[in-house]
């Protein structure tokens, strides 16, 4: 196990700690959820203020001009393309995550027309299943057709029906982190377009998105970019199928001229395309303030951060006999996994209740999941050892058996 001392000196050494000062975080607890929803950036809180009260509250609605809110969406994509390995003009921030997929998957099965199956592994994220299930149903089988294999079959999986490989780069309950460039190329060898869901790898971990040759992308904006609830998402769609690219949610924000008023659609140029409705604007602002926390963020260090912060919590677990009971869930292979740790237990609802109470905030995914998410820019060593401790205290002391402990919210 480490020594407490070795903890310290970590901390000390830490090129990433000044990062701490730029968030609201309460005093007396250890944030170990921002893998579901980042922590407040300060400059976020501060700028949303002087958009309420200034920019809406005084300007009205000439701020559409006067402060740039139309450009909004490109602003902050180009924001996020940095965070994610791809050059500007590849990227906008809009609507939801899933919304977004339902834009790209449709694109993509345009592209790919010969082709009808979207490939995509058993256990992706809910929702993206979802997405390509309910287009199947819209569009008929012979237009879309979900095929969801495990991990393991997924490249043998690839053949000359598969028009789209759709897979989330960091695995939503394990935290087990794909191999990018290698599913991307063997895909492509088949003439197979790709989608990746950087929900939980955007912000934690660094991505090469153009070196990967990766078509199509989608990812949240509320995670480890801090954006706020329901922040905007984003898209990034390779420039090489921007000429051709098409989507069917032909709002009047994506057309050619929307003030133009026109009475048939002409779609906008490049990434506006994936524009529908009015940008949330407000939501957009929180975003765009949060994302200047990653300035003068090197994205190398802080993957090294998060995995000495992973190893940690890992050696922690496996060095106490109380927690003997927990399986790690999260590859032990460092390399392999992204900015997560998963556990299973028998009582994992109730000791995630627990570890809430004693102010270590968790979450708990069905059926027997314990996540501990690890933010680099806000989490500190010492936060990881005081985690495991409190762990320890709530096993060996068997609080979790406390009735109020498993009783159970709408949101888990």
């Amino acid at each position: 196990m480490f020594a407490p001392d070795t903890v310290v000196s970590l901390d000390r050494h830490d090129p990433l700690k000044r990062k701490r000062d730029e968030f609201l975080l309460p005093s007396d607890t250890i944030y170990m959820d921002g893998n579901s929803l980042g922590a407040l950036p300060k400059q976020a809180k501060d700028r949303i203020a002087k958009v309420v009260e200034q920019q809406w509250g005084n300007d009205l609605i000439h701020s559409w001009n006067k402060h740039h809110w139309i450009d909004l969406p490109l602003k902050v994509g180009d924001k996020i393309a940095a965070l994610i390995g791809a050059e500007k003009g590849q990227v906008i921030a809009c609507d939801s995550t899933s919304v977004n997929l339902f834009k790209v998957l449709a694109s993509a099965l345009k592209v790919n027309s010969q082709r009808h199956v979207v490939l995509s592994q058993r256990d992706n994220f809910p929702t993206d299943l979802y997405m390509v299930q309910g287009m199947s149903e819209f569009l008929g089988d012979e237009a879309c057709q979900l095929k969801s294999v495990s991990e393991e079959l997924l490249l043998e999986s690839l053949d000359e029906s598969v028009a789209v490989l759709m897979l989330t780069q960091v695995n939503f309950r394990s935290g087990r982190l794909h191999d990018m460039q290698l599913l991307t190329r063997r895909a492509h060898e088949k003439g197979v377009l790709v989608v990746w869901d950087l929900a939980h790898s955007a912000g934690a971990l660094e991505i090469s998105l153009d070196k990967c040759e990766v078509d199509f992308a989608v990812g949240c904006g509320y995670k480890y970019l801090n954006g706020g609830p329901g922040a905007p998402a984003f898209i990034y769609a390779a420039k090489r199928h921007h000429p051709y690219m098409t989507q069917p949610l032909s709002g009047w924000m994506g057309h050619a001229r929307p003030f133009e008023f026109e009475h048939d659609y002409h779609a906008g140029e490049a990434m506006l395309r994936f524009l529908a409705g009015t940008p949330n604007i407000l939501s957009l602002v929180v975003l765009d303030a949060a994302l200047e926390v990653f300035s003068q963020v090197d994205m190398a260090e802080l993957r090294t951060k998060s995995l000495g912060l992973t190893e940690l919590f890992i050696n922690c677990v496996d060095s106490t006999p109380s927690l003997s009971d927990f399986e790690l869930l999260s590859p032990r292979n460092k390399l392999e996994r992204g900015s997560q740790v998963a556990y299973s237990h028998p009582d994992a609802f109730a000791i995630s209740q627990a570890l809430i109470a004693h102010k270590v905030v968790v979450d708990f995914r069905a059926p027997n999941i314990i996540r501990f998410g690890f933010t680099p820019l806000y989490l500190s060593y010492q936060d990881v050892w005081s985690a495991s401790q409190v762990l320890i205290k709530i096993v060996e002391e068997q609080l979790y058996r406390e009735p109020k402990y498993n009783a159970r919210s709408k949101v888990t």
